[in-house]
C-alpha cells in the first residue's frame, strides 16, 4: 500500500507496518496494483487530526484529470445529445398528424399547409419549395392524394419517434457525421466548464478555506458544493452552449449549418443585445443547479457506501459517529484504493446518480432547449402591442404552458436520449477524473518518497 497508509498505520511505531515492512518495495507495489488484501486484518484509520491527511495533488493535476474525462465524454455522448435536441425542438403535435389528414382527403387547399412539413427530395418533382411554404406547380390548386402521400413519406423521414429511431434517421438521411454536429463547440464549452466545475467542487468541498466546508453539515456539503460550482461554470459557457444547441437543432447541410447558426446568432445580438446570448441561462440554472446538487449528493453517498462495504469485507472497522469524521474516513480510504477499485466505484456511483438526477430535472432541460432554439417573430406595426410567445414567458409559466398543451409527456420529452447520454457521460467523466487524480497522487507519493530518501 502507499507510504501514507504505512506512515499512519497504528501497528507501526517506526513509521512502517511490520507486516509490510518485511516485503521489498516491488512486492508492495504489486500488492497495490492488484488489490492484494495484505491489510485485511488491520482496521480503517479513524483518527481525523489535521496531520492524518494524504499527499495532495495540485490544481494543475486536477485540471488535466478533468480535461481527459471531458474529451472522452464529448466524443461518446454528442450523438445522443443531437437526438435529444432534435426530439425536443421538433413541432408538437408531430407534423405527421396534420399530414395524415391531408392524405385521407384529396381536396385540401395546398396553400393552407403549415410551413414545417419538411418537404424536400421526393416532392420536388411535384412542387416548388420556397423554404417556407410548399406551393403547387404550375399554380396553386388542389392537392392530390399521391402528392399528399409523398409529403407524408418525406415528413416521416424527418420525424424522430425514439432515441434509436433518431440515430438511424439522422445517420441515413443526413450522414453519420451529423451525429457529431456541434462537437467543436461542445469541446470548447465542455473542457473549460468541467475544469471549473470539478476543481471548483473539490475546493468548495474539501479545502479548509472553503466557507461551505466550515459552515455546512457534511451531509449536505456535496449538494451545496455541487450546486455552487455549477453556477460559476454554467455562467461562463452559456453563450457557447446556445450556439451548440442551435447548431444541433439545425437541419441545414453540413457545409452551411455552422455559418447559418453563426449568422442567426449575430442577427439576434443586433436585435436584442449581447444579453440575448444568455437566453435560457435562468432555465439552465434551474436544470443544472438541482442536477449538480442531486448528482454530487448521490455520487458521494453511493461511492461512500461501496467503500464501506469493501472495508467491511476486508475486516476493517467503519466509522459510524460524527458525519464529518465518517466522511474523512471514507475519503482517506478512497485515496488509498488501487486504480481498478477507484474506477469501478466511481463509475457505478456516477452512472446511477447521473441517471436519477437527469430524470428528475428533465422538465427544465425541455424548457431550456425550446427557449434557446426559439426564433423571434417578425416585428409588428408601430403602436400594436406584441403578444408574448410561450417561449418568452417566465420559466414557471412556460413549463406550465407545456404541461397544459402536452401533458407530462411534453415535460419529459427526450428523457430517454438524455438519460442514455447523461448516465454514461457522468460515469466516464467522474471515473476518468478520479482515476487521474489517483494516478497523480501516486506520482506525488513516489516523488516525496524519493525526496525523503536523499
Amino acid at each position: 500500500m502507499s507510504s501514507s497508509w504505512d506512515r499512519h498505520s497504528p501497528s507501526s511505531a517506526t513509521g512502517f507496518d511490520t507486516f509490510e515492512g518485511e516485503k521489498p518495495w516491488a512486492a508492495q507495489f504489486n500488492n497495490q496494483v492488484n488489490g492484494d488484501e495484505t491489510h485485511a486484518r488491520s482496521t480503517m484509520a479513524t483518527n481525523i487530526d489535521n496531520d492524518d491527511v494524504d499527499i495532495e495533488i495540485t490544481a494543475g493535476q486536477k485540471m488535466l484529470s478533468a480535461m481527459s474525462g471531458s474529451l472522452l465524454t464529448s466524443l461518446l455522448a454528442t450523438p445522443l445529445d443531437v437526438v435529444r435536441v432534435r426530439q425536443q425542438s421538433q413541432p408538437t403535435p408531430s407534423p405527421l398528424a396534420t399530414i395524415a389528414k391531408l392524405a385521407a382527403k384529396s381536396s385540401r387547399p395546398f396553400s393552407t399547409l403549415p410551413p414545417n412539413l419538411g418537404v424536400t427530395a421526393c416532392c420536388r418533382e411535384v412542387f416548388f419549395n420556397n423554404g417556407e411554404y410548399c406551393l403547387a406547380a404550375p399554380r396553386i390548386g388542389e392537392i392530390s392524394r399521391s402528392s399528399a402521400e409523398c409529403i407524408v413519406e418525406e415528413t416521416e423521414r424527418k420525424t424522430i419517434n425514439s432515441t434509436f429511431d433518431g440515430l438511424r434517421k439522422i445517420a441515413r438521411n443526413e450522414g453519420i457525421t451529423t451525429l457529431w454536429r456541434g462537437l467543436s463547440p461542445t469541446l470548447v464549452m465542455t473542457v473549460p466548464a468541467n475544469i471549473i466545475y470539478f476543481t471548483g467542487y473539490d475546493w468548495l468541498r474539501y479545502n479548509d478555506k472553503s466557507p461551505i466546508k466550515r459552515l455546512a453539515s457534511d451531509n449536505y456539503s456535496p449538494l451545496i458544493s455541487g450546486a455552487t460550482a455549477r453556477i460559476f461554470a454554467a455562467g461562463i459557457v452559456s453563450p457557447i452552449e446556445m450556439f451548440r444547441t442551435r447548431m444541433q437543432a439545425s437541419r441545414a447541410t453540413s457545409g452551411t449549418h455552422f455559418s447559418e447558426t453563426l449568422q442567426a446568432m449575430g442577427e439576434m445580438v443586433k436585435s436584442n443585445g449581447y444579453t440575448s446570448l444568455w437566453r435560457g441561462f435562468t432555465l439552465t440554472l434551474w436544470r443544472d443547479v438541482p442536477f449538480s446538487g442531486l448528482y454530487w449528493w448521490g455520487y458521494e453517498s453511493i461511492r461512500g457506501a461501496l467503500t464501506e462495504m469493501r472495508e467491511r469485507s476486508r475486516g476493517r472497522s467503519v466509522e459510524r459517529g460524527d458525519p464529518r469524521a465518517r466522511a474523512r474516513s471514507r475519503t482517506r480510504s478512497q485515496s488509498r484504493e488501487n486504480h481498478r477499485n477507484t474506477f469501478t466505484d466511481s463509475f457505478l456511483a456516477g452512472a446511477t446518480s447521473g441517471a436519477v438526477a437527469s430524470f428528475v430535472t428533465m422538465p427544465f432541460d425541455v424548457g431550456k432547449t425550446r427557449r434557446q432554439v426559439f426564433v423571434d417573430s417578425a416585428p409588428v406595426a408601430a403602436g400594436v402591442k406584441k403578444a408574448l410567445a410561450p417561449e418568452e414567458r417566465p420559466m414557471p409559466r412556460f413549463l406550465l404552458h407545456i404541461f397544459r398543451e402536452e401533458g407530462f409527456a411534453g415535460l419529459w420529452k427526450g428523457w430517454i436520449p438524455r438519460t442514455l447520454k447523461t448516465a454514461p457521460a457522468c460515469a466516464i467523466m467522474i471515473s476518468s477524473y478520479e482515476v487521474g487524480k489517483r494516478a497523480f497522487r501516486g506520482v506525488n507519493e513516489k516523488r516525496e518518497r524519493n525526496a525523503g530518501a536523499l
